[in-house]
């Protein structure tokens, strides 16, 4: 692959993210899309024989890669596990008022939009979220929580993240992700205090939890 012809892939991904991002999915034309990427609308199709829906899933999966890179750039620098989430939505509101209140990531605005209209998509957003969870698991595993409660951490997190998101933009209104970010803190405050008492199998609500120790440090 030249580097033109990778150049006019990578402004096709990069402008369908953004369109996307700013306008979901069916409102983006090809011609808004071609225009966006200073791209023909045949090298589109030369790119992404599937077109439009191409394009769109490649800018999920790259959206998706980039944005699971955040999570370890916003905790760790925070020893406390609580602390680390109050800021992590913090920094999302203060990001998103500074974008003038679009959606900070594509996979959010376009999840909702195609679930029931383009499968296609939707396996593909499905795959990314997945991703999402198991990468999100992995990290508040190392973090000190067992891998069934670091799990449900993540799940959380994930839904009051992308709630939120909805909430601010409707409001116009950063207060939807600080509210957000102080319950998910209480929430993994307790987790982590769980963790650290309880060495059985499972909780009392019969939720299997590994034994050993579990903090809300790094280790």
């Amino acid at each position: 692959m030249s580097e033109g012809t990778s150049t006019t892939r990578a402004r096709l991904i990069t402008a369908m993210s953004e369109l996307m991002r700013r306008q979901g999915y069916s409102a983006t034309s090809v011609k808004q899309l071609t225009t966006a990427a200073d791209a023909t609308i045949g090298s589109l199709y030369h790119h992404f024989p599937e077109g439009k829906l191409g394009v769109a899933a490649a800018a999920l999966q790259e959206s998706g890669a980039a944005y699971i890179q955040l999570l370890p750039l916003l905790l760790d620098p925070h020893d406390d596990l609580a602390e680390a989430v109050t800021g992590a939505f913090d920094a999302a509101a203060d990001q998103m008022q500074n974008a003038g209140w679009i959606n900070l990531c594509p996979v959010g605005t376009v999840a909702g939009e195609i679930a029931d209209i383009e499968p296609g998509l939707r396996e593909v957003v499905a795959e990314v979220v997945t991703a999402w969870i198991d990468r999100g698991t992995e990290y508040f595993a190392a973090r000190g929580l067992g891998s069934a409660a670091a799990r449900e951490l993540t799940l959380a997190l994930l839904s009051a993240l992308e709630g939120a998101f909805v909430l601010s933009r409707t409001l116009r209104s950063g207060e939807p992700l600080r509210s957000a970010g102080r319950a998910m803190a209480s929430r993994a405050t307790d987790m982590a205090a769980h963790g650290a008492l309880v060495d059985t199998a499972s909780d009392e609500g019969g939720r299997d939890y590994p034994s050993g120790t579990r903090t809300a440090t790094r280790t």
